[in-house]
């Protein structure tokens, strides 16, 4: 053990870098100021001044989902704090491994509504795994020790650590390796093989099950286990919002992508299954819709890494807690055992139904009878002429539910997106700190003219720090999917949803202003040589003002407080599930 005299700032930064941190997204402020002293001097950490601090977490969320590594986000007390809370928020919702670090006033004046004082320990207690309020600098390399450690382990999530301005000034002797002390935290990685030889028995002996596929498959890294498991079953697949691209989305097992805005097969699967093996998903009110009605017939295999998530929303018949990847592969050889001894599950009536309904309901959309851009052909040729090779990021709304039905997800991770919170202004910030972690890789932001208006200030950042990316904004003017429930719901009373913004902003100027290079396009005959525009430079980020049609909606869609039996696939338009072969 080595000990060093330094401030607990250095000891800060001392500590990133041995954790291996790489990248630090953050803005300096007064609390937290003695920590970027040191920053000034470290030739392993590349800090990225951003322009707002909800940018700075949410391209530490970017930053880890292709990586895999814990990003890590800073900010100072009072505002530059609870600036971070919405992306913490998020990170929590979709099991993000990320640390928010913060300054907080001096540890004397906590409690006293001291300048720029905020309790973001307190506030951010609900949406954290776990949060540290550090006031003693010989505690400050053990804590990011630790922090790391939960945000990575387990189920991932973020931690904040807050540390007090006395403590960051303080001189001590810092000490590395520490020794890190978490006697109530123990995640169950391991799953028990009762339970696992019990879903086993269940998938031989079902006639009608599916797989139904969550985010934890891709956090645990198990889409090679997912697919050897598909295949050796031959059960259907079906892939959440959270978990596209776990099994290609060419693969013949794939039903697609289930839940509100899902295909007809994959709610049809569900709907009619009398077995549902549920991976690393948590039975989601938008996969489930009204829950008393959702997968009525079907017994439940809950397989997840939270015990908390298990029963949570729907009785687990075989609850097993455990990594998605040991989950699968110990649920493999349990199928391989039921297999050898003449067991196995019987499919091909239930295949029967499921390629009707594939062929009889394949997504799609109509061309707006004026000639204007339908925003499912412009996200659809992205895909198609950029590729499976790609990151996509996607803001919230209809852009991002296009974004998940027509670009093809061939490989895991390539789909970036705000799931649990849908938190507008996620995809520029989100692609920023994708492009980061895969600098080599090209990384395509699907916005909306609503959500581009809440963080496009991060195109400054992009544009300093030489971080190319793509962002194509979906511009119909309007709040989209705001506007489609006020169809649906509200007598078409458009409410404060036209933002104007065909006029205001014009978002060529506004990218020129920002560094970047702006484009439009509104014409479908512009659509491939705008994209092969925007690909050839790569020496500056590119936004694109897609120009569409305002009245597209997103289809199909269960609505909200409904059934999955009650699925539209266009307005008073719904399939039948009777219709089969």
């Amino acid at each position: 053990m080595t000990t060093e005299r330094m401030t607990g700032a250095q000891a800060l930064v001392r500590a990133l870098e041995n954790v291996g941190v790489d990248t630090v997204f953050g803005i300096p402020g007064g609390a937290i100021l003695p920590a970027y002293d040191p920053i000034f001097d470290s030739k392993k950490l590349r800090h990225i001044l951003v322009r707002h601090e909800q940018g700075a977490g949410h391209a530490a969320q970017g930053y880890a989902m292709v990586t895999g590594r814990v990003g890590v986000c800073m900010a100072t007390s009072g505002p530059g704090a609870t600036n971070l809370v919405t992306p913490i928020s998020d990170a929590y919702m979709d099991s993000v491994p990320m640390v928010a670090i913060t300054g907080q006033v001096p540890s004397a004046s906590i409690g006293t509504d001291a300048f720029q004082e905020a309790d973001i320990a307190g506030i951010t207690m609900p949406i954290t795994k776990h949060n540290f309020l550090v006031t003693d600098a010989r505690e400050i390399g053990r804590t990011i020790a630790e922090a790391f450690h939960i945000a990575s382990t387990g189920r991932p999530g973020p931690v904040l650590v807050d540390i007090s301005k006395d403590a960051l000034q303080a001189t001590f002797d810092f000490e590395w390796p520490v020794s890190i002390h978490l006697p109530g935290y123990r995640p169950v990685t391991k799953p028990h093989s009762k339970q696992v030889r019990e879903a086993a028995r269940l998938l031989v002996e079902s006639s009608r099950p599916v797989l139904y596929v969550g985010g934890g498959v891709l956090k645990a890294g198990a889409s090679s286990e997912l697919r050897v498991l598909a295949e050796l079953t031959g059960a259907p697949v079906v892939t959440t919002l959270m978990a596209k691209g776990a099994l290609p989305d060419s693969h013949r097992l794939h039903m697609g992508m289930p839940g509100m805005h899902g295909s007809v097969g994959a709610v049809g699967a569900l709907q009619r299954s009398d077995l549902l093996v549920a991976l690393g998903a948590r039975f989601d009110d938008r996969v489930t819709g009204k829950l008393d009605g959702f997968a009525p017939l079907a017994k439940i295999v809950h397989a997840d890494i939270d015990p908390a998530e298990i029963s949570k929303n729907r009785h687990a018949d075989v609850p097993i807690v455990g990594d998605a990847r040991e989950v699968i592969a110990d649920l493999i050889v349990a199928v391989q055992a039921e297999h050898a001894s003449g067991r196995k599950g019987d499919y091909e009536d239930w295949w029967r139904q499921l390629d009707a309904w594939r062929d009889t309901y394949p997504l799609g959309y109509d061309a707006p009878d004026d000639g204007s851009l339908s925003p499912q052909q412009v996200i659809e040729r992205i895909g198609q002429l950029v590729g499976p090779d790609a990151y996509y990021v996607a803001g919230v709304g209809q852009h991002q539910m296009w974004a998940a039905q027509f670009i093809k997800y061939e490989r895991p991770g390539a789909f970036l997106n705000s799931g649990g919170a849908g938190t507008m202004g996620y995809a520029v910030p989100a692609a920023m700190g994708a492009k980061v972690g895969a600098p080599d890789t090209q990384v395509w932001a699907i916005d909306g003219d609503g959500c581009f208006q809440m963080t496009n200030q991060e195109l400054a950042t992009c544009a300093i720090e030489g971080i190319p990316v793509k962002i194509a904004v979906i511009n119909n003017g309007n709040l989209g999917m705001v506007r489609q429930w006020q169809t649906l719901f509200y007598n078409e009373r458009y409410s404060n949803t036209n933002l104007h913004s065909r006029r205001i902003p014009d978002f060529v100027k506004l990218a020129e202003a920002y560094g970047c290079v702006g484009l439009r396009c509104d014409r479908v005959e512009d659509v491939d040589a705008t994209i092969a525009k925007a690909m050839e430079i790569n020496d500056a980020p590119v936004v694109i003002d897609f120009v569409v049609h305002h009245d597209a909606m997103v289809w199909p869609m269960v609505a909200a407080g409904t059934t999955n039996d009650d699925i539209k696939i266009a307005r008073d338009l719904a399939p039948d599930f009777e219709n089969g072969e």
